[in-house]
């Protein structure tokens, strides 16, 4: 009888400590949007598995790609190295950030600009000289530098996804539910950096329009997309681009027919849906390891939108087992490159292989 008492006074003791215990999070209550129905362009498809498979086995966590004139992929990896994939297959580790990189494209100069989550948004030359080009706005540090497109004048739009949270925390903040992100624009010629927007639900993917008027940035946790007007009548006003998105859009890319290519870590979540308006709940979870929290779905998915925000086609791997967790989509040269978190391959189909682009002028 001793060892069932002594039981529930361990069990107590955990219990109340773990009730007692501070939360890592201070939860804001939010009521989502009903998911819409994946059907018509949006129904399950399974295009992605025609998509070649680009360093498999030897990359981890590809999260952004961009690629050079001569064909060599670049990639940033989970060990903070930037990976070369050259057109014969050879993979190299080109450097090492001491970061994480993410978002990255070329510059007019051949430098690489990446988005790095601890470092900031920083410039490699092709040499691989390494320079921090800027790491906070308006006296606030960034904490999880994001993604980046550079307009036609050199300006670099990029985005700090939370202020509060770094990346390693990012559940922690979908759980918290508060708008930490902001979306920024750096300016090569005067070395500034400018915020845009500020109060976005997790600030992730960016893409400049072809027109350079305005600037597309995801909201992730919002399961939505903003549009930043740049020039015309509405410059500096923003607006909802498309809203209740049937997943977590990540990183955002332009092709040069103006299709808007919106990458899908994973499909939306009942269970965060459901937690989203008990802030209580949210703090308690908040507490648990890592593997009681919610998972995401195995499941590839990209979407294209047209300069209206409509639907143009969709891509799935409705199993995940040949793409899955797409971090970023990137067209280049009549291709599609496919980025992921935590995945040990890059993507890559060719634009006129998918369906539903035939009839796109």
């Amino acid at each position: 009888m001793k060892w069932l008492t002594g039981g529930f006074l361990v069990l107590f003791i955990v219990l109340g400590g773990f009730f007692m215990a501070p939360s890592p999070i201070d939860a804001s209550a939010w009521l989502p949007p009903s998911p819409k129905a994946m059907t018509g362009l949006l129904a399950p498809n399974e295009q992605l598995r025609q998509a070649e498979l680009l360093a498999k086995g030897q990359v981890y966590g590809p999260e952004d790609t961009t690629v050079n004139s001569d064909g060599v992929v670049f990639a940033g990896t989970q060990d903070g190295y930037i990976v070369r994939v050259y057109p014969d297959g050879r993979v190299e580790n080109w450097l090492s950030t001491g970061g994480r990189p993410l978002g990255m494209m070329f510059d007019q100069s051949g430098n690489l600009i990446v988005a790095d989550a601890w470092k900031g948004l920083i410039s490699i030359t092709p040499e691989g000289e390494t320079t921090v080009l800027a790491s906070e706005a308006e006296g606030v540090p960034f904490r999880f530098t994001d993604d980046l497109d550079i307009a036609a004048d050199g300006r670099i739009y990029f985005s700090d996804a939370s202020s509060r949270f770094y990346q390693p925390d990012y559940q922690l903040d979908l759980l918290e539910m508060r708008p930490h992100g902001r979306l920024l624009r750096y300016s090569p010629k005067t070395g500034e950096t400018e915020v845009l927007l500020s109060g976005l639900h997790f600030a992730n993917g960016v893409a400049v329009a072809p027109s350079g008027d305005y600037v597309l940035v995801n909201e992730t946790w919002k399961y939505r997309i903003q549009r930043y007007w740049i020039n015309g009548p509405k410059a500096g006003q923003a607006e909802i681009f498309v809203d209740n998105l049937p997943g977590f859009p990540d990183n955002l890319a332009v092709d040069k027919k103006g299709r808007y290519w919106v990458a899908f870590p994973t499909l939306r979540n009942a269970s965060i849906d459901t937690l989203h308006p008990k802030p209580w709940l949210k703090e308690l979870v908040a507490k648990l390891p890592k593997s009681f929290q919610p998972a995401p779905q195995e499941y590839g998915l990209a979407i294209a939108f047209d300069s209206d925000g409509a639907v143009i086609t969709s891509l799935h791997d409705t199993q995940g087992e040949h793409l899955q967790e797409i971090t970023s989509v990137n067209p280049h040269g009549g291709h599609l490159y496919f980025g992921s978190l935590h995945n040990d391959r890059i993507g890559r189909i060719a634009l006129q292989a998918i369906s539903g682009l035939e009839e796109q002028k």
